[in-house]
């Protein structure tokens, strides 16, 4: 028979921590280990215990989640970070991660959907609640396209202008004191960043992006 997952919850609301406890220790698999009200304290009985995870809420007096949960992840690297909360803050989420949290869950989940969040992050699985992961996805798709023109450099910039004035390259080369060669060498690196086949196409590009500021 394989060990019982060892659980720390942390929460700074008794009846709530207690309802916690009381769900996740009717699991025959999970050992409720300590309970805390504070990072503090939730530290203090990490190094402790050495507990598989710690519940943590992400709102809490003195410390709070995200600093409590960068302190367990230092102090205790093989203890897992499960944030439970009721922030859906996108950026309150990506912290947590970045504070070592392995799973994200708004409180409100289901009891045994809990459990099995705990299971997974203790078997090394990434979790985020539905609805958060879904979210963050319409967000980033939604973002505006990159603009090709922001990564071109100053010198390709300046090239890219002087094309679009209908300069050969030899000519650009001698406006900008370049051989001819390396004029060749930035139009070639212009048109991949731009995604153009042709100068011509990467001239129309740059006078269309351009439009709306002149054309004010």
């Amino acid at each position: 028979m394989t060990e019982a997952i060892r659980v720390l919850v942390v929460d700074d609301h008794p009846l709530f921590r207690q309802g916690v406890v009381q769900a996740l220790g009717a699991e025959p698999d999970l050992k409720i280990v300590g309970e805390a009200a504070s990072g503090e304290e939730a530290l203090t009985l990490a190094c402790a215990l050495l507990p598989d995870v710690v519940l943590l809420d992400i709102s809490m007096p003195g410390w709070g989640g995200l600093i409590t949960a960068e302190k367990i992840t230092t102090a205790c690297p093989a203890t897992v970070i499960v944030m439970l909360t009721v922030s859906e803050d996108k950026d309150k989420l990506l912290a947590a991660f970045k504070a070592g949290a392995r799973a994200y869950v708004l409180k409100g989940v289901a009891a045994r959907e809990l459990a099995n969040v705990l299971r997974s992050a203790v078997a090394g699985e990434v979790y985020v609640t539905p609805s958060l992961a879904s979210e963050m996805l319409v967000s980033l798709t939604r973002g505006q396209a990159p603009d090709p023109l922001q990564e071109l450099t100053d010198r390709e910039r300046e090239i890219l202008s002087l094309i679009g004035n209908g300069l050969t390259n030899r000519e650009i080369g001698e406006r900008i004191f370049l051989s001819e060669k390396t004029i060749k060498h930035y139009v070639t690196n212009i048109l991949q960043k731009l995604q153009v086949r042709s100068r011509v196409e990467a001239a129309l590009l740059a006078a269309q992006r351009a439009a709306p500021i002149t054309g004010r």
